[in-house]
């Protein structure tokens, strides 16, 4: 699903088309510039039915579509982090567009604790699967607009956002300013981490939009991705009386306590610290994926 464009405002603004999915309430972009036509795709989701283990790429042709309708080629296809709620299109992407696939360094962190997790002894836990693996301050180019790299964890151990020109895709730290901020109780994750985070991202110029990866439409309320900082400093529900980072901690906990793992994760995480990649299907073109028993607390 198509939600409103975000357009460039002018010079070093960069254009920004969101889309969303509605069944995990991800958000993903295309950023591009205005003048050289080019573009990056952040966060690209491949659908998943977690009850019947079966994919499609209905979201990700989307895109495709996009891009040919406005003239658009992709320089680079983003991951923000990897993924526990859905699985990346990225890899499938490539396949199609020969746009290069990147993350944050910290992948390696993320691959050691799911190679574990998996009893995937033999994984190479090297980032090798990317082509490019980004690390904390690291520029790169979207056509005439330099991207930088932010080190942004907290939700997880390897997560980075990525900032161009007024535009910043600053995935699972903040939600919506109706939402408040994401979770940080994955393996890796750590809720301090999380603030330290969202501070720096709320330390960004004021007219900055920001970018999130999910939205869960609180109230019924159309979904959405963009606010600027001034909005989340203005009224965003964890950081309203600016917060200490102990109250922060405590509010984040006490909420994360809560909630169970998503439906996708133990599914997701094997893919995504893959580059992406679904499995290698075998001699008579089986795909399997493997599922810790018992790794995890019973959720009621």
């Amino acid at each position: 699903m198509r939600l409103p464009h975000s357009p460039s405002r002018g010079p070093g603004s960069p254009d920004v088309q969101p889309f969303y999915d509605a069944a995990t309430g991800s958000l993903q972009y295309v950023v591009s510039c205005p003048d050289t036509r080019r573009a990056a795709i952040v966060d690209p989701v491949l659908e998943l039915d977690p009850r019947a283990a079966a994919t499609r790429t209905d979201l990700a042709r989307d895109i495709l579509a996009h891009l040919a309708e406005r003239g658009l080629a992709v320089d680079w296809i983003l991951d923000t982090h990897p993924h526990a709620d859905h699985l990346s299109a990225a890899a499938w992407l490539k396949e199609r567009t020969g746009a290069p696939i990147a993350i944050g360094e910290r992948v390696r962190r993320v691959q050691e604790i799911w190679r574990d997790l998996y009893a995937m002894d033999d994984f190479p836990a090297d980032g090798s699967q990317w082509d490019r693996l980004f690390a904390d301050g690291d520029t790169f180019r979207i056509g005439g607009h330099e991207a930088r790299v932010m080190l942004s964890t907290g939700h997880t151990v390897a997560s980075v956002t990525y900032v161009v020109g007024d535009a910043a895709f600053v995935h699972d730290t903040l939600m919506m300013p109706d939402s408040g901020s994401s979770r940080a109780d994955f393996p890796g994750g750590d809720a301090g981490e999380l603030y330290d985070s969202i501070m720096a991202i709320l330390a960004l110029p004021d007219d900055t939009r920001l970018f999130v990866g999910h939205d869960y439409q609180p109230g019924g309320r159309p979904p959405a991705g963009e606010a600027t900082v001034a909005e989340h400093k203005a009224s965003n529900k964890h950081f309203e009386g600016n917060p200490s980072r102990e109250a922060f901690v405590r509010i984040r906990s006490e909420r994360d306590a809560t909630l169970p793992l998503p439906d996708r994760m133990l599914m997701a995480l094997q893919v995504n610290m893959n580059g992406m990649r679904l499995p290698e299907p075998d001699a008579k073109g089986r795909r399997i994926l493997r599922i810790p028993l018992d790794r995890f607390p019973f959720h009621d």
